[in-house]
């Protein structure tokens, strides 16, 4: 009798675990019917249930749920989850954990689940980036990293990943973690020199002028025939305010390529910034030379030309001299006059920039225009009134 009381029991213990781990089976059905509200139901119920809650295909039934609830165009069931891709994750790791004989992670290999599941960390991550949220996608990325790089998934690396990943630390302001990416990329011959460059912005971003610098001037040996090495340094020079080198790049990368306009609107804008405006006026001349039709050149020129007049009439203004005192403003006035053209051509370019019209406003002024000045201060007062 003793005996038999046990296998009563034995049978007892089994008959009520079998429906609770039946709720996960129920689960995977209607996960394959696409039913996934009735699948989380079930997957609910044995999450709480003592006798399945800490089992192994309780966690990997949530893993397929997680899963299908992201790649669903339902929206009640893509709502299912806050972030069903980190769940997903999260739960397939906790059933290999709990699952000591290795099933699920032979499952999980033969099936390839990782493989689709880095795949759709990746489809997440370049929609947050198109959507420009930014750190989000920095987390959509680096959870497809860290899948790509386990031993449970099965294929080829993606050596992209590692390049969004560092697109989007720069764009969310996580440099070192940019840095970190980049240089992966670098290590791999992933895009050849451009991870340079990316790594060098960031560097740069982190206030670390001299970090930057060593990673551009290293690329000389690296890629020797790459003329965007010198344009990088130029960029960086001007940006981190040493104008001398910035100078130096500028006059090698002349020699390579005098035709472009870049390099002749670089020179002026540096001398434009350190008052030197017979240095500034000659480069911003010649790169208009070569290509005429932007704003910022133009719009640099006439500057160039407004400033250096202003200089003169402040020299004129302590002439005690009636005659040489007027002589010298009007050799101001011819300089004013110089700039004209290039202010209105900027204006041209790009009628809505308030500083171009403003400076046509003083210039049309000081030049005695009234139509034009009439004309331009009707347009400065409406923008003013807005």
């Amino acid at each position: 009798m003793k005996k038999f009381f046990l296998l009563i029991a034995a049978i007892g213990i089994s008959y009520v675990a079998m429906p609770q781990k039946g709720k996960v089976t129920s689960a995977l059905n209607y996960i394959d019917q696409g039913i996934l509200d009735k699948a989380k139901e079930n997957i609910d119920q044995a999450l709480v249930d003592e006798k399945s809650k800490d089992w192994f295909n309780t966690y990997f039934a949530k893993g397929q749920l997680c899963q299908a609830s992201f790649k669903s165009d339902n929206p009640k069931f893509k709502a299912l989850y806050a972030d069903p891709l980190t769940e997903a994750y999260a739960s397939y790791e906790k059933a290999m954990e709990l699952d000591t004989k290795g099933t699920v992670k032979k499952k999980i290999i033969t099936s390839t689940i990782y493989n689709s599941l880095a795949v759709n960390f990746y489809n997440q991550g370049s929609a947050r980036f198109v959507a420009k949220d930014y750190a989000g996608a920095l987390k959509s990325f680096e959870a497809q990293i860290k899948i790509t790089e386990s031993d449970i998934y099965v294929g080829i690396v993606d050596t992209g990943m590692y390049y969004n990943a560092g697109l989007s630390a720069v764009n969310s302001a996580k440099y070192n973690e940019a840095v970190k990416y980049f240089e992966k990329c670098a290590e791999m011959k992933y895009m050849g020199i451009t991870p340079y460059f990316n790594m060098s912005e960031a560097y740069l971003a982190l206030g670390d002028t001299a970090k930057a610098e060593s990673v551009l001037t290293g690329l000389t040996s690296k890629f020797p025939n790459d003329k965007n090495v010198t344009l990088q340094l130029i960029d960086l020079y001007i940006k981190s305010n040493k104008n001398d080198e910035a100078l130096k790049y500028i006059k090698i990368a002349k020699e390579t390529d005098p035709n472009n306009s870049s390099l002749f609107f670089a020179a002026g804008i540096i001398f434009l910034n350190e008052n030197k405006y017979d240095e500034a006026i000659p480069e911003l001349t010649k790169s208009i030379e070569i290509k005429g039709d932007l704003f910022d050149t133009q719009y640099g020129l006439g500057a160039a030309y407004i400033n250096k007049a202003a200089e003169m009439f402040k020299a004129a203004n302590e002439i005690m001299d009636v005659k040489k005192y007027s002589d010298a403003i009007d050799l101001a006035n011819t300089v004013y006059a110089k700039a004209l053209p290039y202010m209105e051509k900027a204006h041209e370019l790009k009628p809505d920039d308030v500083y171009a019209m403003r400076s046509l406003q003083e210039l049309y002024y000081r030049l005695k225009m009234t139509d034009k000045y009439t004309v331009i201060k009707a347009k400065l007062d409406a923008i003013d009134k807005k």
